[in-house]
């Protein structure tokens, strides 16, 4: 099949599944919304919450908006310096203009295949820099990582500021306890996996050793990539980096509640709830958490009183401004300006 065939066969598959979740939420919310219309005794033909979702669009202050946007380009400026940190104990001192476009075109691939982001990341600045692209790969796992560390602990103030709110939503909410024997049969498997790559290595090792050679070549250089964090110049800095990243998207929530009428008064604590929650939503594979953050985000602003109708308009405001608005802006100009800047053209492998 053709790569490009199959690639958009790809984008279509996710963005279907991202579509339809947001249309069962969609569907699930809508179902509230009649039922508060017949009480407040408005007529069906009247009652539309697509309808209502795009006049809500109408009464935006962009101008909060537009903080949300500065508060997206500096979390990255600092995600791109974050990066460059770890790539310079490794001899690599990369452009923080081609580190910065990079990383603005794996979100933009994020929007067409999710988790395919990062992919596209590597492979832009390898080619870019001259940076063999294990090493990049091993450098974009740590700061992945560290981006687990910090949602950990998003998850844990929480957790200590609205304790008795998230507790009951959780337990209203799991669709399942992991028990004793469920968490065995999950490390069981776990074991049997290392087992059968340990076994399928050797016998690769053993019938082609040339390949087995460059598996091995490929997985050193992704671990020198990993390694890089513990030769940081400026560990503070990094730190300083890592936690500013997600105080900036925690304000991006926070500002978008200032440029909607019935969420401009909730607060700090309601803007936590929503972020946590909502950045939850976002682990779920469709493109930009569509749906998933949806349905979250509508969540944590009923814990405060607010409708499900106007919680899902602030949700679309703030994933089409963030998603839709920044990511796809930043995207394309990230399409324009790097082979202009680089005086070549885009490919993710030579």
């Amino acid at each position: 099949m053709n790569p490009l065939f199959r690639n958009l066969i790809k984008v279509i598959l996710f963005l279907g599944a991202g579509l339809l979740v947001l249309y069962l939420v969609y569907l699930n919310f809508n179902e509230s919304y009649q039922a508060q219309c017949e009480l407040d005794g408005i007529p069906p033909e009247e009652c539309d919450l697509i309808r209502k979702v795009i006049t809500d669009f109408t009464t935006v202050n962009y101008f909060w908006i537009l903080l949300v946007f500065v508060a997206f380009i500096l979390s990255n400026v600092s995600r791109t310096l974050k990066w460059k940190m770890l790539l310079e104990p490794m001899g690599y001192r990369v452009s923080t203009a081609n580190g910065f476009l990079s990383i603005m075109l794996g979100y933009f691939a994020n929007l067409g295949i999710p988790r395919m982001g990062e992919v596209v990341r590597c492979g832009v600045l390898a080619r870019y820099e001259k940076v063999p692209l294990e090493k990049v790969m091993g450098t974009v796992f740590m700061d992945r990582a560290t981006d687990m560390i910090m949602m950990f602990l998003l998850v844990l103030i929480t957790l200590g500021m609205q304790y008795e709110l998230l507790v009951g939503f959780l337990q209203e909410n799991a669709e399942f306890a992991l028990t004793p024997t469920g968490l065995f049969f999950i490390l069981f498997a776990l074991v049997v996996l290392v087992l059968v790559m340990w076994f399928s290595f050797r016998i690769l090792k053993l019938y082609n050793p040339d390949f087995a050679d460059k598996i091995i070549a490929l997985g050193r250089g992704f671990l020198e990539g990993i390694k890089s964090i513990k030769k940081l110049r400026s560990p503070g800095l990094f730190i300083f980096h890592s936690f500013f990243i997600w105080l900036m998207y925690f304000f991006m929530t926070y500002l978008a509640f200032f440029s909607f009428a019935p969420t401009s008064e909730l607060g700090l604590p309601a803007a936590l709830m929503v972020f946590t929650l909502g950045t939850l939503g976002m682990l779920i594979p469709t493109p930009g958490g569509m749906g998933s953050f949806h349905y979250l985000a509508v969540i944590g602003l009923g814990l405060y009183g607010l409708s499900a109708a106007d919680g899902f308009s602030f949700a679309n405001v703030l994933f089409f401004s963030v998603q839709i608005g920044c990511n796809i802006t930043l995207g394309l100009l990230a399409l324009i300006l790097l082979p202009i800047i680089n005086k070549k053209p885009i490919k993710l492998a030579e």
